[in-house]
């Protein structure tokens, strides 16, 4: 796996996580979970910030989809900062 493929499969894996953390708000989960607690302690210092910088939505969070379009925006950044960088 070259540089590129690892930035991408980070990026994607935390990706994955936030999706996960987003389906567990659905759901009814013991906050007390070891798995739990991890994707809260992975996804809340990214959600947190956010969440302060948006205005209110009533029940809604809106913070998950701002956090993916940041991730995705910030991949796509970094590859093209360290592409020319492998050649």
């Amino acid at each position: 796996m070259d540089l590129i493929g690892f930035i991408r499969f980070v990026f994607e894996l935390y990706t994955v996580i936030l999706l996960v953390r987003v389906l567990l708000s659905w759901f009814q989960v013991d906050p007390y979970n070891p798995l739990v607690r991890l994707l809260y302690q992975l996804t809340e210092p990214l959600l947190a910030p956010i969440r302060r910088l948006l205005p209110s939505a009533g029940p809604f969070d809106f913070s998950p989809i701002v956090a993916l379009i940041l991730v995705m925006v910030v991949e796509q950044l970094v590859i093209s900062l360290a592409a020319p960088l492998l050649r």
